[in-house]
């Protein structure tokens, strides 16, 4: 059986060592356009697959719900969730809010977000990203929505210190074609979008793919659209007991790759740490003390 803490997409790939090769077909047909591919009849899901209808029973029930109706309720309310606007969030959350204060109700989400993202992620997709934006060969684009534009713009301000050619694309979408001109093969793009997924990343994404980009995507365990897109994908927990969903999992996650890239590539990102640090003191942007 699932858990509030998997979604369907977790628990498929989770079980993909036991499926039979018919099964493996299923999944991998619920997996290409999903969620949207399991909210169909259980008929009109096994012919997009070219298996039984039996076959599908025997699967949802290997995966450990009751049956297809079953699997098919806990999907229903992945898409749910992943529409809320803050106002329906919040109503939720406040329905089941416990007596105690909100800084400790906050607390003990924020802190099971970060034990359940830590727990799914891999250690060596973190590296592996790592690697990449260490590599100075490679221009980094940064990108993000109408909250999580505020984290892209983060991330930037402080790659710009560590490495020379990082690009902040603005907030005005029509501009981005003129940004993608500017791509070669290799760059990487960083994509911050989280649920209420905004259309046009997928676009951008699209885009900066043709021109060679490799893709990294920053959302949460529902995943963006243009996850599918991407060479690594963080998938972060993000509920709290709020209007808003929660970035502080994902600015965990930031703050822990600019150190892996600042670390690995010390003796250069010194040296224009000094230079800027010269650009300063000229500019007098800083009080001294005294």
């Amino acid at each position: 059986m699932t858990t509030a803490s998997k979604t369907v997409s977790d628990v498929i790939h989770s079980h993909l060592g036991v499926l039979t090769r018919a099964e493996k077909q299923l999944a991998e047909s619920l997996l290409d356009n999903y969620p949207v591919s399991g909210l169909g009849s259980i008929t009109t899901i096994a012919e997009n697959a070219g298996v039984s209808t039996p076959t599908v029973v025997r699967m949802v029930q290997k995966l450990g719900f009751k049956g297809y109706p079953d699997f098919q309720a806990h999907l229903h309310l992945e898409v749910e969730a992943t529409i809320s606007n803050p106002i329906a969030k919040h109503d939720r959350w406040a329905q089941n809010a416990p007596g105690t204060h909100i800084l400790n109700r906050f607390a003990d989400a924020i802190m099971g977000n970060l034990r359940q993202t830590l727990s799914d992620l891999d250690t060596a997709t973190f590296d592996s990203v790592a690697s990449l934006l260490s590599d100075r060969k490679r221009g980094l684009y940064f990108v993000g929505g109408r909250i999580t534009g505020a984290l892209a713009e983060y991330f930037f301000t402080h790659m710009q210190v560590i490495r020379p050619a990082t690009t902040l694309l603005s907030a005005n979408s029509s501009s981005w074609p003129q940004y993608v001109l500017n791509m070669n093969a290799g760059d990487i793009l960083i994509i911050f979008d989280i649920r209420r997924y905004e259309q046009e990343m997928v676009s951008l994404a699209t885009a900066a793919r043709k021109r060679g980009a490799e893709i990294v995507v920053f959302t949460d365990q529902w995943g963006s659209p243009a996850a599918k897109l991407a060479r690594h994908a963080f998938r972060v927990r993000i509920e709290a007991p709020s209007a808003w969903d929660s970035s502080v999992v994902t600015l965990f996650i930031v703050e822990a790759l600019i150190e892996a890239v600042q670390n690995s590539t010390w003796d250069e990102t010194k040296e224009r740490m000094k230079t800027l640090e010269g650009l300063f003191e000229q500019t007098k942007l800083f009080r001294k003390p005294g």
